[in-house]
């Protein structure tokens, strides 16, 4: 490490130590003041008169002190759960919009309450943004009796409430939901035709729960909402034909990460006489090549019950980060199109876009956003750098007891998947809990069947069953239980010892707590320290170990077995391999992937924060002819507000089309972000222009100048689609594009 990084680590670390000494002192302050001889009904007055005083012009600052030892008393009360010093050093640290990292099991959900309870007195509303539906209805109705009693309305929103409903739910002073359903909400408010359609008020303050997978992981996926569906037809099959008759190595290749694939000389040359189409590369022909990439992108890097599954003759995809299935989530449409071709299924995914944000977008549009995760240190340079998020390291209640071990390494799979049988069943003769973390669909339930030739039986948690998640992972820390699951990350459950009971748990402990086993190391250190933090909450006792081989996608991708001596690099032995040099090697290689992605991420924000820029100038144009009464009729802004909407969307399509064949412009030493731009600018321009010709036109026709009052809009071919529906995008498509060019 050089002198420079050195200085700005120890700057950080007195700005964190000047900043916990802070939290420290508000803490003495709290607990100065002793609610205890007060009866329910002078804590419940309290409350109400410190909202009118906030809301007579009182800072929230100056009321932090009071307001935080109320909540917790009410949460002592109403939860019998009084809150640990800890919780009101982090629920301080959230209110200032910093990113607070707690280890798992130190209590977020009631550390949230705090500063919830104290930014909602401004009658703005609070957002708890959760990881899924689960989590929102949970903490909404576990919190909620504490938030009523201090007078304050508690809401949630979940997929499949009517508007009348999340309206409701969004008017309560916190609101506990999904940052996709938010999102989503957002999307269907951006094209509503009447203000009493909008669901969502403006937005205040957010706390996001599990922040690192939404802020850095799920950041850059785009929530779309879609209409009139229409299939994409076209040439699937025939490009799924090509794909399988083109051979590896030949006429097409991979990136030296097998990010990406991308078609060889005599490949190109072989597809051209195929398809009869000349010169690939031509720009009129940038739709083929378009459509032959994905076909090759989906019969050779996308893998069935790894990257997605079919289930009940539909394609669903597994969420990389999570392993579980990736709801309602879909790939761009030529990438979806191309794998429901290879499977043989008709394409059912294409649709008319309307509208688009990315999470980290839709955040943005927060005046304040604070988070809380259990991981956060590793990527603390991106939190900063993208969302001006400090990350604050909150001390333990206990300390951690956990014991992580040496990862053991092996030569190739099947002696890493031996040993991996071997010591699970060697520590589940002795009745001590197993959590079992895996890379995919396909090695859970490969793990799950050598297991029980063994004589293990195991629960399996992973996309086929994952309705079972909370069921599962509350009984994983149970005498004898072994879990297999894939990644735990925004699972959001604690694995208590014993399952809760305290009898057994201390049985547990003696045992030594929960045994976590990884089968495979993750690109990034953060997503395995997630697994890892799975045992040893509270003061528990616990410990982990990763099992991996040179055989494994992450060490083949970038060579790790280069690190180790020659001698074993072609050995297939049974036995570990000696893991020092390789231990250092691992972590090494995280840093740059976790560098790598950064920047990959940083490239790819400058192709969405133009479309964002140029989205939020249409938005308030929008906002102002949706809620302009006085020099429109309603009928001018009905069709003005169409040709707004439609016009848009076309410019979508224009941008989609245009985004999944710009990486290939530095084929000609053009760079790929700069001619996107220029292309997208000038096509946007010309929006102003079209809405008012085609607006004009439509009244000409009506013949009404706007006066008339009543038009049967269906029957002028001007109404909106009959049904929409939401989707996300897996964006990890466009990652790889964009890595193989470096760009």
């Amino acid at each position: 490490m050089n002198f420079a990084s050195k200085l700005v680590q120890k700057v950080k670390a007195r700005f964190v130590q000047h900043k916990l000494k802070y939290y420290m002192d508000k803490l003495t302050e709290i607990g100065l003041v002793d609610l205890k001889a007060w009866d329910d009904n002078r804590l419940k007055a309290e409350s109400l008169k410190l909202k009118e005083r906030v809301r007579g012009g009182v800072s929230l600052d100056d009321i932090l002190v009071e307001a935080y030892a109320i909540a917790g008393e009410a949460a002592s009360r109403v939860l019998g759960m009084r809150p640990f010093d800890v919780q009101y050093m982090a629920g301080t640290a959230l209110h200032e919009g910093n990113l607070v990292e707690m280890q798992t099991g130190e209590g977020k959900t009631l550390a949230a309450v705090m500063p919830a309870y104290l930014n909602a007195l401004q009658g703005k509303g609070v957002h708890v943004l959760t990881f899924n539906d689960y989590l929102a209805g949970r903490d909404a109705e576990w919190m909620g009796p504490v938030y009523r009693f201090l007078g304050l309305r508690v809401g949630f929103v979940k997929d499949g409430m009517s508007t009348a409903e999340r309206q409701e739910a969004y008017s309560a002073d916190i609101t506990y939901v999904t940052a996709k359903e938010a999102g989503f909400d957002y999307l269907r408010d951006t094209i509503a035709m009447k203000e009493s359609d909008i669901v969502h008020r403006p937005f205040h303050y957010a706390i996001v729960d599990e922040a690192d997978s939404l802020l850095i992981d799920e950041a850059r996926v785009p929530l779309v909402i879609a209409g009139e569906v229409a299939s994409t037809g076209g040439d699937g099959s025939r490009m799924a034909n090509l794909a399988r008759e083109l051979k590896l190595g030949e006429d097409y290749d991979f990136d030296e990460n097998k990010r990406n694939v991308f078609l060889t000389e005599a490949g190109a040359e072989k597809a051209e006489q195929i398809l009869r189409s000349g010169n690939l590369y031509e720009s009129h022909n940038s739709h083929l090549l378009t459509s032959l990439n994905c076909a090759l992108h989906a019969e050779s890097l996308l893998k069935r019950d790894v990257d997605y599954m079919i289930r009940d003759g539909k394609l669903e995809l597994i969420d990389l980060y999570t392993g579980r299935v990736a709801e309602n989530r879909h790939w761009p449409d030529g990438l979806q199109a191309a794998v429901e071709a290879k499977e043989g299924m008709t394409s059912k995914s294409s649709g008319k876009i309307l509208g688009t944000i990315t999470l980290q977008h839709l955040l943005s549009l927060y005046p304040k956003v604070s988070g809380m995760t259990a991981t956060a240190q590793d990527s603390a340079e991106e939190f900063e750098e993208t969302y001006g998020l400090s990350v604050v390291e909150i001390p333990p209640n206990r300390p951690r007891i956990r014991i992580d071990h040496d990862s053991r390494i092996f030569t190739h799979k099947e002696a890493k998947l031996k040993a991996l049988v071997q010591e699970i069943a060697q520590v589940h003769a002795t009745n001590r809990p197993i959590l079992i973390g895996t890379s995919s669909v396909e090695e859970s339930d490969l793990l799950a069947v050598e297991l029980r030739k063994a004589g293990v039986t195991c629960h399996v948690l992973n996309a086929k069953n994952d309705e079972k998640e909370a069921e599962v992972i509350a009984k994983a820390g149970e005498l004898g239980a072994v879990t297999v699951s894939t990644n735990m990350a925004g699972r959001g459950v604690d694995i208590r010892l014993g399952g809760g009971d305290p009898v057994q748990a201390d049985q547990v402990a003696k045992l030594g707590g929960l045994y976590v086993i990884g089968t495979h190391m993750n690109e990034s250190a953060r997503i395995d320290n997630q697994l890892r933090g799975r045992a040893g909450r509270q003061g528990d006792p616990g410990s982990s170990r990763f099992y991996v081989c040179l055989e494994d996608e992450l060490i083949n991708r970038f060579g790790i077995e280069k690190a180790l001596p020659s001698a074993h690099r072609n050995l297939k032995q049974d036995e570990p391999l000696e893991a020092s040099v390789f231990n250092k090697k691992m972590e090494h290689i995280q840093r740059v992937v976790m560098g790598q992605n950064f920047e990959m991420r940083k490239t790819l924000n400058k192709y969405s924060d133009m479309v964002e820029e140029q989205r939020r100038i249409q938005q308030e144009k929008r906002e102002e002819v949706l809620t302009n009464k006085d020099s429109l009729s309603s009928t001018e802004r009905y069709v003005r507000l169409y040709h707004m909407d439609r016009t848009w969307s076309d410019h979508l399509a224009y941008v989609s089309y245009i985004r999944e064949g710009i990486h290939l412009e530095s084929l000609a030493n053009r760079n790929p972000v700069d001619e996107f731009h220029n292309r997208i600018i000038h096509a946007f321009e010309q929006l102003p222009e079209k809405i008012e010709s085609e607006t004009a036109k439509t009244l000409k026709k009506l013949g009404t100048n706007g006066s008339k009052e009543q038009v049967d809009w269906e029957k002028e071919g001007l109404k909106g689609p009959s049904r929409t529906w939401t989707y996300l995008i897996q964006d990890q498509f466009m990652e790889k594009k964009t890595n193989i060019f470096g760009i």
